[in-house]
């Protein structure tokens, strides 16, 4: 039979239900299948929290070539450029910065510090099985650092069924990438998968001809070894994964006729490890005592130029936890201990003799955190009805002492068609500002960051109400949810105190954002589902001026989206159209001619990606589109013609760099051994 065959074990591997260190990886029975011919994205109701599901199915809707290309489809989650010069990715969440969300990789915190900037492009596509996105005050079983949400990414799993996958991409912009994928079972209880990744970008492009290419050119080699015991009592699981990347931009396009370009190139080595292990003493009311265990080494060279900037960035994650549930599931305790630290070694300097005014004074910048901490979640969950999550955690940090985070969560379901969400937490962030914003340096501000840097804090408060409902016999899912972020303590990036620096500091005032979103997706027929959102956000902060809207921040953004897929799935046609409303520029300078160095705000514009998909029993072709608008920023690069020059700035990044772009694809599935 055609269309999407998902077996029941492997969707609950997937971890869809609740957030342990094992979720639902102790399944062992085999259960037969289930054909899903359009899987679509849904609201979990297992748990009090407000999450989505991305399925591996939504995802094949685009290229999804990495993490940061996964949120096509999804109007909560902003994917942006920080700048228009090294290809670094940033999420927005809720309106904040992707700092603010923990980036889980199964349960486990990933892409911290160092990672951050470019670390959406770490993860590729095709490696992906499904991804989380809770918004609002989350778990507290994964840490205290979530203050808009948790992005939680759940990649192939070697004690699924055995099978090999293949992936191939290329773009008529140069750009190909392979992966391959493939797990087997070595016995009833072991088993092991392999994944590999790789991409090159063979052309470089200038399509605004300023002189610096519109797209960094990237290497990149990526491998991961998983394991998998699932036994009665015991279940274990370890991955080593590498990374090799080298990006390179600037002016590198026109380079042989360029007396002194202007270079970026950055290097990345970066080794993860995780194992995970749970001894089951009550199958029957899911108790376990878990251990998990992670680190990570991220080494990076960074040229800008004349600037370099290299750190070592190291991280490590121990957590052991306690889970049991009473009373036929009405009632569910989680306790626990962990450890978190975090080690950077950084240096900045410059190539030239010459002190450059806008660089951060030269030496070497040395960073260590440990954080120790403790909690205790417990959840009434009477029969789906009526779901209460209430959690704590007690942290203390050898650099800013305790924090204490308690968050609330409250899911009301009268009737199967209605469910109404409810969060409030606490969130906290520790800055590290150099790793974390280094692509500032792609620029010829001066870069000032104030000492004593306090740790950030936030409230979050929110809910959702949504609903499934059947008029004409079609399926109509409606939502709506609103949520508040004010900061208690918040690290400000000020980009208009002085429009030749950027300066970073401790808040001084007030920060906060509202978000309110409302979306809808109805079958139309059998095989066609289109979908539509609108989302309000509206953040401000003291920039030492009074409250101000956040720069390169868009107020409004609307998503529709069109699902075709007839034949029973043989054939896919997917449709997104994103408009993106204007915002608030950083404050202009006045040239030498009187005239303004850029536009106070930018005005909104649309981007429409559209992908067509011929499936066969075990292999697909897809071929598709992105900006298929041609709608790109006129003037990403602020002084593009004097980059060492003291106007020159390729950080006011708020619209797209590149044009259309067009790309053939080919997925192989083999599961038959």
């Amino acid at each position: 039979m055609r269309g999407y065959i998902v077996s029941v074990s492997a969707a609950l591997a997937v971890g869809i239900c609740q957030a342990s260190a094992f979720p639902q990886d102790i399944v062992t029975e085999e259960l037969e299948e289930v054909v899903v011919t359009r899987p679509k994205n849904s609201k979990l109701r297992a748990d009090g929290m407000n999450t989505e599901l991305i399925t591996a199915a939504d995802l094949k809707k685009a290229a999804c070539c990495n993490l940061g290309e996964s949120f096509t489809t999804n109007p909560s989650v902003d994917v942006s450029y920080s700048d228009a010069a090294t290809g670094a990715r940033q999420i927005k969440l809720l309106g904040l910065a992707g700092t603010y969300v923990q980036m889980l990789t199964e349960n486990v915190p990933n892409l911290r510090g160092a990672a951050g900037p470019f670390g959406l492009g770490y993860i590729a596509g095709p490696w992906l099985q499904s991804i989380q996105v809770s918004k609002g005050a989350s778990s507290v079983k994964n840490g205290f650092e979530s203050v808009t949400g948790q992005i939680n990414i759940e990649m192939r799993k070697p004690q699924l069924e055995p099978s090999f996958n293949l992936n191939l991409y290329g773009s008529l912009e140069g750009k190909g990438e392979a992966n391959l994928a493939g797990n087997i079972h070595l016995d009833d209880k072991w088993s092991t998968g392999l994944l590999i990744h790789g991409e090159n970008s063979f052309a470089s492009h200038d399509g605004n001809d300023d002189g610096f290419v519109d797209q960094p050119r990237i290497r990149q080699i990526a491998a991961m070894n998983r394991w998998a015991y699932l036994g009665h009592s015991y279940v274990f699981q370890a991955a080593v994964k590498y990374l090799d990347e080298k990006r390179r931009s600037g002016q590198i396009h026109h380079a042989e006729h360029i007396a002194d370009p202007y270079v970026i190139d950055i290097k990345t080595r970066r080794w993860e490890g995780f194992t995970k292990n749970a001894f089951i003493f009550d199958p029957d009311n899911d108790g376990n005592i878990a251990l998990i265990a992670s680190a990570n080494s991220h080494r990076q060279e960074a040229l800008y130029g004349v600037k370099l900037y290299d750190v070592t960035h190291t991280d490590a994650y121990l957590s052991g936890m306690f889970e049991r549930k009473w009373a036929d599931g009405l009632h569910a305790l989680s306790t626990g201990l962990s450890l978190l630290y975090d080690n950077y070694h950084q240096t900045l300097s410059e190539t030239s003799s010459l002190a450059l005014p806008y660089l951060y004074p030269a030496g070497r910048y040395n960073e260590h955190e440990a954080t120790t901490g403790a909690y205790a979640q417990y959840t009434l969950n009477a029969d789906g009805k009526l779901i209460l999550m209430g959690g704590m955690r007690l942290d203390r940090s050898s650099l800013y002492g305790f924090m204490f985070t308690p968050r609330l969560h409250a899911r009301f379901t009268p009737s199967d068609p209605l469910s109404i969400n409810f969060s409030v937490g606490k969130g906290y962030h520790s800055p590290h500002p150099l790793a974390e914003y280094h692509y500032l340096l792609a620029s010829s501000r001066s870069l000032v960051i104030e000492k004593n840097l306090r740790q950030e804090s936030a409230w979050n408060v929110g809910g959702s109400v949504s609903s499934r409902l059947y008029p004409f016999g079609r399926l109509l899912n409606l939502s709506a949810e609103y949520y508040y972020t004010g900061f208690t303590d918040q690290l400000i990036v000020d980009l208009d105190t002085d429009p030749h620096s950027a300066i970073i500091g401790n808040l001084g005032g007030r920060s906060y954002s509202h978000t309110f979103q409302i979306e809808a997706s109805y079958d139309i027929i059998r095989d066609l589902n289109f979908g539509v959102a609108y989302r309000l956000t509206d953040v401000r902060a003291d920039y030492g001026q009074g409250l101000r809207q956040k720069p390169l921040t868009s107020r409004n953004k609307g998503l529709f989206t069109l699902s075709y897929a007839p034949m029973m799935g043989l054939w896919q046609f997917d449709a997104t159209c994103a408009i993106s409303g204007g915002g608030r520029n950083p404050d202009p300078y006045t040239l030498a001619d009187g005239s303004p160095s850029w536009s106070s705000r930018y005005t909104p514009y649309a981007q429409l990606n559209l992908q067509i998909t011929r499936n066969f029993r075990h292999w697909s072709i897809y071929a598709g589109g992105e900006n298929l608008t041609s709608y790109r920023q006129k003037h990403p690069i602020i002084g593009a013609a004097d980059p060492w020059g003291k106007n020159f700035d390729a950080t006011m990044i708020h619209a797209p760099v590149m044009g259309a772009m067009f790309y053939i694809g080919l997925r192989y599935n083999f599961t038959k051994f």
